[in-house]
């Protein structure tokens, strides 16, 4: 009996794991980077980043974040309505430091 409760305990634990292990690699893919150990913001931070970059570009939908990337504290990567990507790079205080757009073959401006 005490085997099988350890056996489904371990089973359990590995469930448990390879859980962590997909969310861990959705949070590496939602950052927009192809470098896993990019770390995205969470929390409060998230909240404040994502309405200062929003506010910057006007609007459009946050696809990737990354906490000390290696232009700024913040980046809020946003595609916006026309499909055209801005990465919107943010300091400590949440405060806009550059905005670049991510141009796409076609793209006129």
């Amino acid at each position: 009996m005490a085997l099988r409760n350890t056996k489904k305990r371990i089973a359990v634990g590995l469930g448990v794991l390879a859980a962590v292990g997909v969310s861990g690699a959705g949070v590496a893919i939602a950052s927009g980077d192809d470098d896993a150990s990019d770390t995205a913001i969470t929390g409060s931070s998230l909240a404040r980043a994502t309405e200062a970059a929003l506010a910057e570009t006007g609007g459009g939908r946050v696809t990737g974040t990354e906490v000390d990337d290696e232009e700024s504290k913040y980046e809020v990567e946003v595609t916006l309505g026309d499909g055209r990507q801005v990465d919107v790079q943010l300091d400590e205080d949440f405060r806009v430091v550059e905005t670049e757009s991510e141009h796409t073959e076609g793209d006129d401006g």
